[in-house]
């Protein structure tokens, strides 16, 4: 039990490792010469959470701090947060450096939250094949809102959009308030044509020489942007905003979840060792960070719960596997229901093949664990006197029928059952009264 513990607490650690961008190494700052034009850039790709909203604040703090030329944020997101969305906006329209939102690579989209932060920008671009649009309103948890409540939100983005578009003219607008109202999606020409967006831009160097010369409103008046001979330095994310926006993966929170539990009841099943309690620990207390942010629905958690009882019982009663083949089938049920409900995101539902291979791997691993139980029971005392029956050994002295016998690799006072034993001669344990053995003649074959 010790040793599974032990390699939960090392696969847990290398899970997080792995799935951690290689973006996230922290990056030594590019030395510029005096008046050369720095431009700073952000990649987001993902839903918008609060992790993303700390990285691109710190990111709009760096480049004041180093009078960068231009921000250029990179995104690719399907939506997110109504929270960490507003604040973002918010943060880009008091930005002091001119912030470009460039939708990128190729095949990426700028949904929901990301069409609220893309118009939000200073300047906005998009990289051929891209689109923007789908922002309609959806409650906190990712459900669907109320007639009321949807009406009440729709309006209050459809007005914070008119204000962001308002430069751009009235069929920008109009197309903007599409997006809200009736959920509409345009690709990079639509929204060039409609000029809810500035540019078209194959990749980086592109977008960097069509903005040059280019003007944006600041809060303080109009600023020209001068990207020429620009150096450019990319800002990742550190390893705790990294780790923070892994965690708001539903496929990370669920192997998180079944890791957690299982190793809380390994250690309870077999208490003394402490790996495998403090991976649990630590695999739950993720978890739980995650399902805050999810939109779950807690009912399907009553079900993962019944699977792990249901695998717990059949170690301690075994009952040839239909208890574990009943978890496995409850913990799959429960994962869907907890994380798949109607309504929620596309982009925050769980993979369902992860779930069926999650569901088989910790049935298997309480099988292992009854196989084993079972074993255990089956196998002879090997403590204690009653360890010493069957062991073999040799006479020191002769025994008539007293005397003395090496046998566990110790020297025993004992007693012959079936007549004398010669000095030497090989002997069996039958018995042991006290401190003394019987012992027999063993019986040498052919």
């Amino acid at each position: 039990m010790k040793g599974i513990g032990r390699w939960l607490f090392s696969g847990i650690v290398l899970l997080l490792v792995w799935l951690r961008p290689q973006a996230g190494a922290a990056a030594p700052l590019t030395q510029i010469a005096d008046g050369q034009p720095l431009a700073i850039v952000l990649t987001v790709d993902g839903p918008i959470t609060t992790a993303v909203q700390e990285y691109i604040a710190r990111g709009l703090e760096i480049a004041a701090r180093r009078q960068a030329e231009v921000v250029i944020l990179q995104l690719n997101t399907p939506g997110g947060l109504l929270e960490p969305m507003l604040e973002t906006a918010s943060a880009l329209r008091s930005s002091a450096v001119p912030v470009v939102v460039y939708v990128s690579p190729r095949g990426a989209w700028a949904a929901s939250a990301g069409t609220v932060i893309t118009l939000a920008a200073q300047a906005a671009a998009m990289a051929p094949e891209t689109v923007i649009g789908a922002a309609s309103p959806v409650g906190a948890q990712g459900e669907e809102l109320s007639s009321t409540e949807a009406r009440k939100a729709s309006e209050a983005i459809q007005a914070l959009l008119r204000a962001y578009t308002e430069r751009r003219g009235h069929e920008a607008t109009a197309l903007a308030e599409a997006t809200v109202a009736s959920a509409r999606a345009v690709s990079a020409n639509e929204a060039l044509q409609a000029g809810l967006i500035d540019f078209i831009a194959r990749d980086l160097d592109d977008l960097l020489r069509q903005l040059d010369g280019f003007v944006v409103q600041m809060a303080d008046g109009k600023q020209t942007l001068h990207t020429a001979g620009i150096v450019v330095e990319e800002l990742p994310m550190s390893f705790i905003e990294t780790l923070l926006q892994i965690l708001v993966n539903p496929n990370v929170v669920l192997i998180l979840l079944g890791i957690g539990v299982q190793a809380i009841l390994i250690e309870l099943s077999s208490p003394g060792g402490w790996v495998a309690g403090f991976t649990g620990a630590v695999c739950l207390a993720l978890a739980a960070y995650g399902l805050g942010f999810l939109p779950v629905n807690w009912f399907g958690a009553l079900f993962i719960l019944l699977a792990f009882v249901l695998f717990f019982l059949d170690v301690k009663a075994p009952t040839h596997g239909g208890l574990t083949a009943a978890g496995i089938g409850s913990f799959i049920v429960g994962a869907l229901v907890l994380f798949n409900s109607p309504g929620t995101p596309q982009f925050q539902r769980v993979s369902v093949p992860l779930v069926i291979l999650m569901g088989l791997v910790l049935g298997l691993t309480f099988a292992l664990l009854v196989g084993f139980a079972l074993r255990a029971q089956k196998c002879p005392i090997q403590t204690g006197q009653e360890g010493l029956i069957g062991v073999q050994g040799f006479a020191v002295t002769p025994l008539e029928p007293h005397g003395q016998v090496q046998a566990a690799g110790e020297l025993w006072s004992a007693q012959a059952i079936a007549g004398k034993i010669r000095k030497g001669e090989r002997v069996e344990v039958v018995a042991v009264e006290g401190l003394r053995l019987k012992v027999r003649r063993l019986r040498q074959k052919g």
